[in-house]
């Protein structure tokens, strides 16, 4: 009888998933302040810190006193950080000049710079190919990287303005080619576009995630949807309604957890019912602009970063001016 019932409890909780999601909120906002614009956050977890890109420069904050502690400097439109904790190295795509920066993840120092392709904006390491991907916005290519040795091995044609990118370890890297909305795999023996996944209804797609285990991948879309591809059948297989603005995103598959940062000022947490089946876990208000983010897995944290802006109307062809000592950290942490 209480094998039966123990059965019964387990059939429970598998239904009903979402209703035993914890809740989340805006714990904490920290001012950085700091010069430049900002793209893509990054999560050591080994070094419990953040890599915020900066535009010129790479601050570095303390994930547990929340304070910038170090700086990497000196660069030029940069967008995205990807690390290799076993190599001892990062690697900073630099869209200005169109190089990767390689630096020492200990000491924080530029070791090389590297000839990629023109405006490259987010990178990837892959560490089963011990290999760095940045996916270039203006030759619409990517560039690979060995990244033990720096030197680049070969270019893939994406055929289209490629934004984020995700590895399943297993020889197979994803992309979001925004301005085809669309996901294309690169097969990573032959640095080929092996397969074209469209998504119908899913406008340029920014945020890209995955779920390894359960081969899904999530594309979050301006057309505020999360758009849900089975890569291994080539198919979208549904969309879950998001917020405005998104640009990043990111799974943890402990919580079984889907997580979309979006500019209008919502972080969107969904929950992976089962790899075909997807609810909504919350809306949580944030701050408008926190449009990316990057997550610490183990203790389900999310951080984002905004700033207030000039409302001044800027002058033909520049961006809004963001007003000094305005840029913030957000933490939005579990209930």
């Amino acid at each position: 009888m209480k094998k039966i019932f123990g059965l019964i409890l387990a059939a429970t909780l598998v239904a009903i998933p979402a209703a035993a999601q914890k809740s989340y909120k805006l714990a904490d906002r920290v001012k950085l302040g700091g010069e430049g614009a900002w793209d893509y956050l990054t999560y050591d977890s080994g070094g419990n810190r953040l890599f915020i890109t900066r535009g010129t420069h790479v601050m570095v904050v303390d994930a547990k006193t929340l304070q910038d502690t170090a700086d990497i400097p000196d660069l030029s439109g940069i967008h995205g950080v990807a690390l290799a904790p076993e190599l001892g190295r990062g690697f900073i795509t630099s869209g200005g000049d169109n190089m990767l920066a390689i630096f020492d993840l200990k000491t924080l120092k530029v070791l090389d710079k590297v000839k990629v392709g023109e405006r490259p904006d987010a990178v990837l390491y892959d560490a089963s190919s011990k290999r760095v991907y940045t996916f270039n916005a203006k030759t619409q290519d990517s560039t690979v990287v060995d990244a033990a040795t720096g030197k680049v091995v070969g270019t893939v044609p994406l055929g289209g303005k490629p934004e984020t990118g995700v590895t399943d370890g297993k020889g197979n890297v994803y992309v979001n080619i925004e301005d085809r909305s669309e996901i294309v795999r690169i097969d990573t023996a032959k640095f080929t576009v092996a397969e074209h996944y469209p998504m119908a209804g899913c406008d340029n797609p920014s945020a890209l995630a995955i779920d390894v285990a359960h081969r899904r991948l999530f594309a979050g879309c301006s057309s505020k949807i999360v758009a849900v591809v089975d890569p291994d059948a080539g198919k979208l297989v549904t969309t879950v309604d998001i917020g405005g603005g998104v640009d990043a995103g990111a799974f943890n598959p402990k919580t079984q957890q889907i997580f979309m940062s979006c500019g209008e000022g919502v972080l969107t947490v969904i929950h992976e019912d089962s790899p075909d089946k997807y609810s909504l876990v919350q809306s949580v208000p944030t701050v408008k602009g926190a449009r990316t983010m990057a997550l610490d897995a183990a203790s389900n944290t999310v951080y984002s970063v905004t700033a207030q802006y000039d409302p001044t109307p800027p002058a033909a062809g520049q961006r809004r001016a963001i007003l000094p000592g305005t840029f913030e950290l957000l933490v939005i942490r579990p209930e």
